[in-house]
């Protein structure tokens, strides 16, 4: 990141979000999203399927145009500029090199099957960074550690379990040095048995200070982990604040009852 960069992340929000609409066809998806996210923070949101909470998510590194507000993410506007008084939309080559510095985590895993286990996670740094691939080897070693696969480097993806697959998704959207992770539900496709050790990999960046943003149903992890949570609910934040706040004591009888049927 410049300096600048540097400076505004250090001082205000690293994620900042006003008025975020989105629409599919005549259905409004998002219906004017605020959100703050500060260095270090972990922001989980919840809520109920089709609430829009995945939208938002891929709003925030243009995977997804919004059609209303804004959304700056590292000190720059995502997806489009200003010019004129006018905010105009990136072309997809600058919205690709600006979704670098952005490291997201689906669902589904996205592994190349044909590559091994280090050369996924090697892969973007050579190609999108032009990394050397000697650096971008050692980084990703270490990235298989700190995710607890350092014995994994020579196995492909088919021979890895799901959650072993999602630590490696884990590593290699780390091995972009991104100041920013966002997480998609990713222990939704898992069994529950693998899902405690993509949690813990998530755990120890929390701890390392990686500012996340996570949709995520794991109460358990959104207690321990998160400094604050987000409730939404048919395109909209009911509720914010931190963990004890909405799901220890929730305000909002939408989020009471929400939580009612998950915990």
């Amino acid at each position: 990141m410049s300096a600048q960069v540097m400076e505004q992340a250090t001082t205000g929000p690293l994620v900042r979000a006003r008025g975020v609409r989105k629409s599919y066809g005549g259905t409004e998806v998002l219906k004017g999203i605020d959100l703050d996210v500060h260095p270090g923070d972990v922001t989980c949101i919840l809520g109920p399927s089709g609430s829009g909470k995945s939208t938002f998510l891929r709003c925030i590194n243009h995977l997804e145009s919004i059609d209303g507000g804004w959304i700056e993410a590292n000190g720059e506007l995502v997806g489009y500029r200003r010019k004129d008084a006018r905010i105009h939309e990136l072309r997809p080559r600058e919205a690709a090199r600006q979704r670098e510095d952005i490291g997201m985590v689906f669902q589904r895993f996205n592994l190349f099957p044909h590559l091994t286990v280090l050369q996924n996670v090697c892969h973007a740094p050579v190609l999108v960074r032009k990394e050397s691939r000697a650096a971008a080897r050692a980084h990703a070693r270490e990235l298989l550690e700190r995710v607890g696969l350092g014995d994994k480097e020579d196995r492909y993806p088919a021979q890895l379990s799901g959650g072993q697959q999602q630590r490696v998704a884990i590593a290699r959207a780390l091995a972009m040095r991104p100041p920013l992770m966002l997480f998609d539900e990713p222990t939704s496709a898992l069994d529950p048995e693998l899902v405690g050790e993509v949690l813990d990999a998530m755990k120890s960046l929390a701890r390392d200070g990686m500012t996340m943003i996570v949709v995520t149903h794991e109460m358990g992890f959104a207690r321990e982990v998160a400094t604050s949570v987000v409730f939404m609910d048919d395109g909209t934040v009911v509720e914010t604040g931190s963990a004890a706040q909405v799901i220890g004591a929730p305000q909002h009888e939408r989020t009471r009852a929400f939580l009612s049927k998950v915990l």
